[in-house]
């Protein structure tokens, strides 16, 4: 394995300049919520609240508000039916906590109205844990055997995978579109401070843009290598 990753040239061509992307996205999203950490929320709503007014805003009642731990570990959980808002959000009254709170809760009415995207995303979610868990398996073995038929299955399971991801986009910018609607409607922040809850969620969005553009390239970097290999 060391062989493939320090001499193969696709991996300094095109995968690492992907995943340096990704961490500058990684890195922007962080200092964008810190900065809006630390600006009020005027209205006085901390996260919590916050994701409560956008579910009511929707008609939707039976969704649950717990606290998690971590930092920036917000997410809607369908299966239980509950938002889990991080340490960070979940009793914080902060523009930063109203917008991610907000975008959970997005997710949510996104799954009480039906919204197709996301059915696509839930049904192919099984399908992708097997991809990205076997696909480098029968890729890499596929390599080194020089099997089309080893590798063409990898292939096929890691754009399963990639799938799954490109569906992922247009779920979380749906869930921005209706968090930052549902909070300017409701006048739940005050003068310009909904332009600082776009930004942190606009910064998170990058994230998912960013993962997706690292998948691509290492699909990418694996498709050249086994052609250099048959022209070897």
């Amino acid at each position: 394995m060391p062989f493939f990753y320090y001499y193969d040239p696709y991996y300094w061509m095109i995968l690492i300049p992907a995943m340096l992307i990704a961490l500058v996205a990684q890195i922007r999203v962080s200092a964008t919520f810190r900065r809006y950490s630390r600006l009020p929320a005027s209205r006085g709503l901390t996260g919590a609240q916050a994701a409560e007014a956008v579910l009511r805003a929707h008609g939707v009642y039976d969704v649950a508000i717990e606290r998690v731990r971590g930092n920036l570990t917000d997410h809607y959980d369908p299966r239980a039916n509950v938002i889990r808002l991080s340490d960070s959000v979940y009793s914080a009254n902060s523009v930063a906590a109203v917008g991610v709170a907000a975008h959970e809760a997005g997710h949510a009415v996104q799954y009480a109205e039906g919204y197709g995207p996301i059915k696509v995303r839930s049904a192919l979610i099984p399908l992708c844990n097997i991809g990205s868990q076997l696909s480098i398996l029968f890729i890499v073995i596929g390599l080194v055997l020089y099997s089309e038929p080893l590798f063409g299955i990898g292939v096929i399971l890691f754009g399963v995978a990639v799938l799954g991801q490109l569906v992922t986009l247009p779920v979380e910018f749906n869930a921005s579109r209706r968090a930052i609607a549902t909070l300017e409607s409701g006048n739940l922040l005050g003068d310009g401070e909904l332009q600082g809850a776009k930004k942190v969620l606009s910064a998170a969005a990058m994230t998912y843009v960013a993962a997706l553009l690292v998948s691509l390239a290492q699909l990418l970097r694996f498709l050249l290598a086994f052609g250099g290999r048959r022209r070897d």
